[in-house]
């Protein structure tokens, strides 16, 4: 996968979360040695539980549907977001589709509601790390684990128990010790097949025309609901969730 280019609000979250990560630090990095060593795991169930990580998931990265070769994965990244993340629900809920929220922990921290109205709208939560730093892959297991295990905790406070049952590492930074982590807490490390540049803001009918041509190249899409004017984006998901309807595919998540 291609790594998104750097975005000038990730910087701005990524210095307040070194003050979040650097309290939290001895605690994350302990309990990610606790879960890679052999300690024992709870039973997997078919959705997240309220208090524990479900069983240990596969570390590959995740790209197919759980809806077989028609189906497709809406994927909502780096919310929530008090402008837009209820209007991209809106939709979402008028459409009759369920969708995957990759949330950053700084923003699920500072919108609980917005994390709770997703979890009631039957949608799912992904862990996209405190604070967006597509560098990451190239630091230390240490930061690693603060990011991923930090976020987990302030997704699932914020949703009320709710855990994420993905891991999306930032532009798709991921090591093969953030996905064995990830796994271990029971979030399947997911990837994407169509990255509609959304955040780049190319126009409606670019975004429009990545998702039909890119289709053939896997389900899994990738959409923003933070970082700046996602109106390109609301317009664009109007266009496109009927036509992949009209294409007879269906909508669902992720395999875990």
């Amino acid at each position: 996968m291609a790594k998104h280019k750097g975005r000038g609000w990730h910087g701005r979250l990524l210095a307040a979360a070194l003050g979040v990560t650097a309290v939290a630090a001895a605690t994350s990095v302990w309990t990610a040695q606790a879960d890679t060593t052999g300690g024992r795991q709870p039973q997997a169930r078919a959705s997240a539980p309220a208090n524990g990580p479900a069983g240990k998931v596969a570390e590959d990265i995740a790209h197919a549907s759980d809806r077989g070769a028609r189906g497709v994965n809406i994927t909502i990244d780096d919310g929530p977001d008090p402008t837009w993340t209820p209007q991209v629900l809106q939709l979402l809920k008028e459409s009759g589709v369920k969708a995957t929220f990759c949330m950053v922990g700084m923003q699920a921290q500072a919108h609980p509601d917005l994390v709770k109205a997703v979890v009631a709208g039957g949608h799912r939560l992904c862990d996209h790390t405190i604070s967006h730093d597509t560098a990451m892959d190239h630091k230390s297991e240490a930061y690693q684990s603060q990011q991923i295990l930090d976020a987990e905790r302030m997704i699932t406070k914020a949703s009320g128990g709710v855990r994420p049952q993905y891991y999306r590492a930032p532009g798709g930074a991921f090591t093969p010790y953030s996905r064995h982590l990830a796994a271990s807490r029971g979030m399947r490390p997911l990837g994407w097949n169509v990255d509609t540049k959304d955040f780049e803001h190319p126009g409606v009918a670019a975004i429009v025309a990545t998702v039909k041509s890119e289709i053939s190249n896997g389900p899994t899409i990738l959409f923003h609901d933070a970082g700046g004017d996602r109106a390109e984006t609301l317009a664009a998901l109007r266009e496109v969730l009927p036509w992949l309807k009209e294409q007879g595919y269906t909508f669902g998540f992720p395999v875990r």
